[in-house]
């Protein structure tokens, strides 16, 4: 048996990426960027892909839509002053309201190829409720490093 059947643990690290974020459509938290956590690569083994995954669960009327906009960012300096883009999508719909309207829940997931990045990296993600009122998510984020010069400890 390889290490992958018996212990994926040890072959990725799994990282809190942001603080826990609330929205109410039309009010807080609603299309308010969440910036999460500046993660050193070089002090984790320099992983070369990872997922970030964002779990939500949304109260949604009948149609109404929850919409997950993000930005990862790399760079060199350890404040991320000189940050460029690594993958971005403006919005995507995560999730629609059922008939008569309930709670919808999942996980996004985004690829990435960390290969050329810079040695710090950081997500920004944008939870965006299409309801004028009423409707409310909770999100969170981790992000899921795997392909390291070292594995993680």
């Amino acid at each position: 048996m390889t290490t992958q059947l018996r212990n994926i643990g040890a072959l990725i690290a799994v990282m809190g990426a942001s603080a826990n974020a609330a929205a109410t459509a039309g009010g807080a938290g609603d299309a308010t960027a969440v910036t999460g956590v500046i993660f050193d690569r070089t002090a984790i083994g320099n992983p070369q892909s990872g997922v970030v995954a964002i779990p939500f669960s949304a109260t949604l009327a009948a149609a109404e839509t929850l919409s997950i906009g993000y930005s990862v960012q790399s760079g060199n300096a350890d404040d991320l002053v000189d940050a460029s883009p690594l993958k971005s999508a403006a919005s995507a719909v995560v999730a629609t309201g059922p008939v008569g309207g309930g709670t919808v829940t999942g996980t996004f997931e985004i690829d990435l190829s960390l290969a050329g990045a810079g040695r710090y990296v950081r997500l920004t993600f944008t939870p965006d409720l299409s309801a004028a009122t009423t409707d409310t998510a909770a999100l969170s984020s981790v992000m899921v490093f795997g392909g390291f010069d070292r594995l993680p400890q």
